[in-house]
């Protein structure tokens, strides 16, 4: 279900989650071994793993 699209991901980057959208956009804290981290703005911490989860990047947060 996932993506190599996941591993482009870096900390700093942007990106929104597909099946959980009021969570707004959130930043990538890290990418380790297929887990993101990643801090919502709605939800706060959120570790995925990115083998069952393709998060989608976002090139202009504002």
């Amino acid at each position: 279900m996932s993506s190599d699209l996941n591993a482009i991901l870096e900390p700093g980057m942007f990106v929104r989650h597909p099946d959980q959208p009021q969570w707004g956009t959130g930043q990538v804290q890290s990418n380790i071994g297929g887990r993101i981290t990643v801090n919502f703005p709605d939800e706060g911490k959120v570790v995925i793993d990115g083998r069952f989860v393709t998060l989608t990047p976002v090139f202009d947060p504002s």
